[in-house]
């Protein structure tokens, strides 16, 4: 039985890498003249939290200019998503889920105030339950701790939830925490989204492969 829906936001909820790189450049060319290709962008930036990733962009930095480097490129994103557009398919996904009752978080390597600010730039900040920062937690993704706390929260279980997701890190973290997975083919192949371990790749939440999955859900108690 289907009783709940996690969903990552950064490319699941609205396809946002393309500013994400667009910030990562301008950081990186304006602190040291680097740059950043879109494949180095895929595998080694993309979906991963700020904390471990800002600690090997910097190695020379300490955690406090790690920290002020991370802030600056989150408020270059900011800058550059004043509005933001949901996948298409995802306003109808949300209303089923509303209309049958099930519970709804988003579980995000984003930080709280990236997070907050993209849900009021898709108008969907009303819309669910939990807003999970996985830097608040103990360990972010590609661990399963955020996924198994958005469980936790929704008194959940994972067996009867879905989680959507389109990175590698968030493909493995759900997985790990026992959900089946669909994975937004918005940011990687679906080849290595299968390979992380999702269950189904979409383009976005109108494939008719999704219905078909909640329904199936739906209609097993």
């Amino acid at each position: 039985m289907l009783t709940a829906l996690l969903f990552d936001l950064d490319g699941t909820l609205t396809d946002t890498d393309t500013l994400h790189l667009q910030a990562f450049r301008k950081l990186l060319h304006d602190h040291d003249g680097r740059e950043l290709t879109q494949t180095q962008f895929n595998e080694q930036v993309s979906g991963r939290s700020n904390g471990l990733l800002f600690k090997e962009l910097f190695p020379q930095a300490d955690a406090a200019q790690c920290q002020a480097l991370a802030e600056r490129k989150e408020a270059l994103f900011r800058e550059l998503s004043p509005r933001l557009e949901p996948l298409p398919g995802l306003l109808p996904l949300l209303a089923h889920a509303e209309q049958q009752g099930l519970g709804m978080c988003v579980v995000t390597n984003a930080p709280r105030l990236n997070a907050e600010h993209m849900l009021q730039a898709l108008g969907l900040i009303e819309r669910f339950e939990h807003v999970l920062v996985a830097d608040e937690l103990a360990r972010p993704k590609p661990d399963p701790l955020p996924y198994l706390t958005g469980l936790q929260r929704l008194n959940a279980k994972a067996e009867q939830a879905l989680a959507f997701e389109d990175s590698l890190p968030g493909v493995k973290a759900a997985v790990d925490a026992g959900i089946f997975t669909v994975a937004l083919a918005t940011t990687q192949p679906a080849e290595r989204l299968l390979q992380a371990g999702a269950g189904l790749v979409i383009d976005d939440y109108q494939d008719p492969r999704l219905w078909t999955l909640i329904e199936s859900m739906q209609a097993n108690p």
